[in-house]
């Protein structure tokens, strides 16, 4: 489970306006595994593929494959054509860093097909085109989800079509990846403040504490011991917007800590010793990680 720093259920975050806060959580999480990922997986009856950088999903969740229908799996996908859930789609969303126990998230839909309808693209935006005109040259499938599955380590749920349908991708979700390696590559200095507002009893005996996600919500960071891990959300000041944000909002998290550690003795940890193991090169502005 993941807990705040007072050791409460992440989902009970106090600090995000209600009206901030997504209908459906869960609906969000797939929807951003989905259009984050680089591959998924297309299982046809006993038949399955892995498609590498072929996919996109649209605002409505409708989720686009490039599949040649000259081959096998296209072949098969001609035959489904129109078979409500004849089609199942499996993504695995990982934790961007070297942890383990790295699978974050598995996402399951179950949907139909049909060949993609071009007059669609009268609807969509330039972000959406551009993803489309990225996908191979070869025919395009639109796959309508009929049934939608979450599976995380605390176990799975299914989320309704429609939340799902009306959900958006964490506008954090695209470059998370590149955004947790950069933390853990080049501020380590940032991630030992950042640890300073977890609970002291929850890094008794860790050999480090490495971020493991992030989201327009907060940082998740992961306190991992020799034989155990816990993973602690420390929640933003107010959700964020946009990926441009996400610098301000660690900023107010290591302002935070330095407050605490004004009023509180420093604490030793095993983390605190450690060094960046690459120099950031990024400008200033672009990285946003100057001291507070």
């Amino acid at each position: 489970m993941v807990l705040h720093p007072a050791e409460r259920p992440a989902e009970l975050t106090d600090t995000v306006p209600c009206s901030a806060v997504p209908a459906d959580p869960d609906a969000v999480l797939a929807r951003s595994a989905l259009a984050a990922s680089p591959s998924l997986r297309l299982q046809l009856g006993d038949v399955a593929a892995d498609l590498i950088e072929a996919h996109t999903i649209l605002h409505d969740g409708t989720v686009v494959l490039a599949v040649d229908p000259m081959t096998p799996t296209g072949g098969l996908l001609v035959a489904a054509r129109g078979q409500p859930g004849a089609v199942r789609l499996d993504v695995t969303q990982l934790v961007p860093v070297a942890v383990r126990s790295r699978v974050w998230a598995r996402v399951q839909v179950l949907g139909t097909s049909r060949r993609f309808d071009p007059g669609i693209l009268d609807s969509c935006d330039s972000d959406t085109i551009m993803l489309l005109l990225d996908l191979p040259a070869v025919a395009l499938w639109a796959v309508e989800p009929v049934e939608v599955g979450l599976t995380r380590d605390t176990g799975g749920t299914t989320v309704s079509v429609s939340a799902f349908r009306a959900a958006q991708p964490d506008p954090l979700a695209a470059d998370q990846a590149r955004d947790l390696q950069h933390l853990t590559q080049c501020h380590g200095d940032v991630l030992d403040r950042l640890a300073t507002l977890v609970d002291p009893a929850l890094t008794v005996g860790v050999a480090r504490v490495v971020p493991v996600a992030v989201d327009a919500d907060g940082i998740v960071l992961r306190a991992e011991a020799p034989d155990r891990h816990t993973d602690v959300r420390l929640p933003f000041a107010h959700r964020l917007t946009s990926h441009a944000s996400l610098a301000e909002g660690l900023r107010m998290l290591l302002a935070q800590a330095a407050r605490r550690g004004s009023a509180c003795p420093p604490r030793s940890t095993a983390s605190t010793q450690r060094t960046p193991v690459a120099v950031c090169d990024l400008p200033k502005g672009a990285c946003g990680m100057s001291p507070v």
